[in-house]
């Protein structure tokens, strides 16, 4: 019985109709890979499922895509005897689009076609290609092991619905019916649809088919008889398992594309590293760097992880548990001969075999990382400008790789003070002054706050490179990141510079002067301030700058604070380590100020100004303002 439905769109699919319309009209003929693609993907779910229900296969085990043309209705259809879907999976599949961070990816579009089409490589195109030629698309299907009068009708002109019906379909899977705009009916030639398949699907393991005609009886060269022969579906791609294949006989188009199969990317991968290994555990992996980031990067609960396959039969898609979250950008498979064939999620959780595979991986996507880096600094640039702030939660993850992972990492730096992050830790050594032991680092709201920041100023005078880091998660990086290569990381604007060896005997002695004369003054601040600062002390770290806040060696920072608040987590009262510079012209005057009141003002004015420059913000500026106007208008009198 007919059971007619007609259904909305979701708002997103309306707009990425509109755009796969007018954007990708330079590179139509990728619908044809996306189906092809999505087609074979529905055969290794299905040979996936029959291992534990042999029935799904309704004794039709040889699987394959077929895909036909009719020139004279202007349409192409893609089959497949793979898994089908439901009504209810139809509905679900074919009108929403479930990927997160679909707002944020609508939210970038610019209506400029050209700027639009790499953001929708990103995105991933899909089924919804069907529209780049189809002026109406019609799909049949019907699920494996259902019977045949649960087949569905889908079918919509792409435009704000579709509507979905009952069908009786005797044979399982899907079969999509383009119907070709009057200016797309190219693709209704057999030679066209065969170049696009040779060109694109060659390394899908499933057999992508054509029909081939038959010839008739004829005479041959010599008057022999030629016999007829019958037409027959002839395939059009190695079908082979393009990882199986021998890396020699791999070009690099090849290697491409299947990176686009297996990612739903539009653009060309960054790196690929293909390797078998023999020995203790037998597997075989390919892994990809993608040049560009999708839009669900950030969304640690999004789906990532590998392909796996188990001698050579798919398994699942997005297996997390070989390759860490850090690394989620990560794309490939890896193909196992030391699993089960019916291993679950639950099974590779706690798996000795998944961990040693893990581990393994996790070196190889290191190792091709550290590759890039080291042969072509400019690509890493471009990786690093998609990817760093991803990577900078590893050394948190992993402590295992912390040192290769740092080794990886990019910062800013007053070395040229730009705010490109081109710095590597590697760098920083290598530029150290002699007897110079740690590394410096500052972590500020930006880099404008950073590179400007009074903390600076006698490492500045001494030409001491300090890191610059603006990032939110650096704060997190830097908890987790305490050393690189036996070189202890150290916040200027925590606790105490300590110079060591960078700092001479006059420097030193002069320093202890300076305190010994202003010991008095300190004290007299400290009793002005009381109860809004841990200690008052005379400061080692600036030159230009009267005062300054700093944060007491183990206690949090203030950009941690900051993080935890961020994240509604409570965060502990503390106060702040004034350090007065007695040397600049306000500290002297505020030394000579006898009227006790005014001399509280001026400490609480300087106060908060540090905080001002340190936090970029006061819980009360108000009355910040109100004190800062009351110490001008004293000043006019």
């Amino acid at each position: 019985m007919s059971q007619q439905e007609t259904h909305g769109f979701q708002t997103e699919v309306k707009q990425l109709l509109h755009l796969m319309i007018h954007s990708l009209y330079s590179n139509k003929e990728i619908f044809l890979r996306e189906l092809v693609s999505n087609a074979a993907d529905a055969a290794d779910k299905l040979r996936y499922l029959a291992l534990s229900n042999d029935d799904l296969y309704e004794g039709d085990g040889d699987l394959r895509v077929r895909v036909s043309t009719d020139k004279e209705k202007g349409t192409v259809t893609i089959s497949d005897n793979g898994i089908g879907m439901t009504r209810d999976g139809v509905i679900e599949h074919l009108g929403t689009i479930a990927k997160s961070g679909t707002k944020e990816f609508f939210s970038h579009l610019s209506g400029e076609a050209s700027k639009d089409s790499q953001l929708i490589g990103q995105f991933g195109v899909g089924f919804y290609s069907a529209f780049i030629v189809a002026k109406k698309v019609t799909v049949r299907t019907r699920a494996a092991g259902k019977p045949a009068s649960e087949g569905v009708l889908w079918e919509s002109a792409g435009e704000g619905d579709f509507t979905v019906d009952n069908i009786t379909k005797n044979t399982r899977g899907t079969e999509i019916t383009l119907h070709l705009r009057d200016e797309e009916t190219e693709f209704a030639d057999d030679y066209r649809l065969r170049s696009i398949i040779t060109k694109y699907s060659d390394h899908i393991s499933v057999p992508v088919q054509m029909f081939e005609a038959g010839q008739p009886e004829s005479d041959g060269p010599d008057g022999e008889k030629i016999p007829a022969t019958e037409g027959s579906w002839k395939s059009m791609n190695k079908a082979t398992a393009l990882w199986t294949r021998n890396k020699a006989d791999i070009s690099d188009e090849e290697y491409q594309e299947f990176y686009k199969h297996i990612s739903h990317d539009y653009s060309d991968a960054l790196k690929w590293a293909h390797n078998r290994v023999e020995g203790k555990q037998e597997y075989t992996s390919l892994l990809y760097i993608p040049a560009k980031a999708p839009f669900d990067m950030f969304n640690r609960d999004q789906k990532h992880g590998l392909k796996l396959f188990v001698q050579r039969v798919f398994v699942m898609d997005d297996a997390e548990q070989f390759m860490p979250t850090y690394l989620r950008f990560v794309k490939g498979l890896i193909d196992s001969n030391d699993l089960p064939l019916n291993v679950s999620r639950e099974i590779l959780q706690d798996n000795k075999v998944t961990q040693t595979l893990r581990q393994a991986l996790t070196k190889r996507a290191l190792g091709m990382l550290e590759k890039i880096a080291k042969d072509d600094p400019e690509q890493y640039q471009s990786f690093w400008a998609e990817f760093g702030q991803v990577l900078k939660e590893g050394p948190a993850e992993d402590y295992a790789n912390r040192e290769r992972i740092a080794g990886l990492l990019r910062f800013a730096s007053t070395n040229d003070n730009s705010a490109a992050t081109t710095v590597s830790l590697e760098d920083y050594i290598g530029r150290m002054k002699e007897g110079q032991e740690k590394i410096y680092y500052i972590v500020a709201d930006s880099h404008d706050a950073a590179v400007n920041s009074p903390h600076l100023e006698l490492l500045r005078k001494k030409g001491i490179e300090v890191l610059l880091m603006s990032e939110r998660i650096d704060e997190w990086l830097i908890n987790h990141l305490t050393e690189f290569k036996g070189k202890q990381l150290h916040s200027v604007t925590k606790g105490d510079l300590e110079l060591g060896s960078l700092e001479d005997e006059a420097d030193k002695e002069a320093q202890e002067k300076v305190a010994e004369e202003a010991k008095g003054l300190v004290e007299r601040i400290k009793a002005a301030l009381d109860g809004k600062v841990a200690d008052v002390k005379v400061t080692s770290r600036l030159t230009d700058t009267p005062a300054c806040v700093v944060t007491g060696e183990g206690e949090m920072s203030t950009q941690m604070i900051k993080l935890m608040q961020a994240a509604g987590q409570p965060v502990p009262d503390s106060k702040p380590t004034f350090e007065i510079n007695p040397s600049h012209p306000l500290v002297e005057r505020l030394s000579n100020e006898q009227d006790e009141q005014l001399f509280a003002d001026w400490s609480n004015l300087l106060l908060q100004q540090a905080q001002l420059s340190e936090k970029g913000s006061l819980a009360d500026p108000s009355a910040f303002i109100k004190l800062m106007n009351q110490m001008l208008m004293s000043s006019f009198k």
